[in-house]
Parts: structure tokens; sequence; C-alpha cells
């Protein structure tokens, strides 16, 4: 896509910038991507890490000539944390879809859910959730999912280099975990309660990391929005002064 004429203050953004969001719940990681090509009229610009619509947190973007980074950024890995509800698995692994397949977990304990997290810690082989953007044959997998065409998915290498339970107020667990790129938590939530015998599904995700970004370097998209405003409200006042 050509260049369009931007703000001379944005130049710096054309020239390359890498920027750090908080994406806000049930928005796309394109979303955020779209909001900030309107915002500073830049048309290269790219996510770094695609994060679910009902997944919060850190999402790199890379601007103008930093859109050729993007790969690196994309294979450093992944810091998340959030929750897992036992008893009860959805077809997405998440709560994109309603719950189902309920069991009894009041037998359950503390010592048999902290020792099931040591099963999916160094190199594990995991199924993608079917209902994901991952492409089969051209087209991404959800759509086949949302029709109910059954899928035949391989399992793929991923590495959990730390899976940590933090809090157990049960239905609900939560979780810190660090993994290699292309690990779906997802999955590992329904493979976590499988392995447990009580089914389990995603209730809450929040990247915290990616390699040595945190989170808590991150803007908001108002302020990002409120952070060009101001870049070219001061830049035209001084060309008037």
């Amino acid at each position: 896509m050509k260049q369009g004429p931007i703000h001379p203050a944005l130049q710096p953004y054309l020239d390359g910038k890498v920027i750090l969001i908080n994406k806000p719940l049930h928005w796309t990681s394109f979303d955020a991507v779209k909001k900030i090509r309107i915002l500073t009229k830049i048309s290269r610009v790219g996510h770094a890490g695609t994060l679910d619509p009902l997944a919060t947190g850190l999402l790199i973007i890379c601007m103008g000539k930093f859109t050729k980074k993007i790969m690196e950024y994309m294979n450093m890995e992944k810091e998340y944390e959030g929750s897992f509800t036992l008893g009860a698995t959805t077809a997405s692994y998440d709560l994109e879809n309603k719950p189902e397949n309920f069991t009894d977990i009041s037998g359950i304990t503390e010592e048999q859910i902290k020792n099931t997290t040591l099963k999916f810690i160094g190199n594990i082989l995991q199924i993608p959730p079917a209902h994901s953007a991952i492409k089969k044959d051209g087209k991404p997998l959800y759509l086949s999912a949302r029709k109910g065409e059954a899928l035949q998915l391989e399992p793929r290498p991923v590495k959990i280099f730390a899976f940590d339970i933090t809090k157990i107020e049960l239905p609900k667990i939560y979780f810190k975990v660090i993994c290699s790129t292309g690990t779906y938590i997802r999955s590992l939530a329904h493979d976590f309660g499988k392995a447990l015998g009580t089914g389990a599904y995603l209730s809450s995700l929040c990247r915290t990391g990616i390699g040595n970004f945190k989170l808590e370097h991150a803007q908001t998209l108002i302020e990002f929005e409120k952070e060009i405003t101001e870049l070219i409200a001061v830049s035209e006042w001084e060309s008037n002064a």
C-alpha cells in the first residue's frame, strides 16, 4: 500500500518505531493496528503476535520501517497471567463458547492441581484450538469450526519454560506461564483440565511480557491517541510562533 502524506511531526514513526500497546478486552489485534493507522495516517503498521479478542495485554506494534522487525519480536518468548475454570469444557477452549460437559470438582486438592502443572513444563506437543486463526487449505480454522466441520489438526512442538499456580479459588485457578512462541494458552487450559480429570477452559488471559518488553511499559490506545494529538498540536504551535 502506497504511503500518503503524513503530518511532519509523525515522521519519526514512519522512519521506524516500536509501540507497546495494552490491548483492550474484546478488541482484535487488527482492531488496534487499524486504530493506529487511522490516528497516524501511516499505512505500514503491523503487530508482532496475535492476542485473541477475549485476551488483554501486551501487543507490540511495529511502525514504518520497523515492520521489518516483526518476525524478530514474534519469535521471542511470551509471558501470560490468567485463570482456568475447572469442571467444564468449551468448544473454543475459552468463553467464546458456552461451557458444557460439567463435572464434580469437590474432591480436587491443591496438591493435585500443582502436581498437574509439572506434566506441561518443558518441550510438549500441543494441538491448536479448532477455533483459531491458523490457516488450513488457505482459510482460518475458526471458519470451519463455526460451521461444525470436523477438523484433523496435527500436534505442534512448543515449550513451557514456567507454569505456576498463583491462587486457587475453585472453580477458578490463577496461573502464570512463560512459553515459546506458538503456544496456545487456550489449549494449555483444555489439556490441563483433561490431565486433571475435571475438564477446564480459559476464563481470563493477559499477556504481561514478550521477551524483555513488559506490559507495565505499554500505553492504552487512549494514551497513544493523546500522545499523537499533542505531538501534532505542539508542532503546529511552534510553526506558527
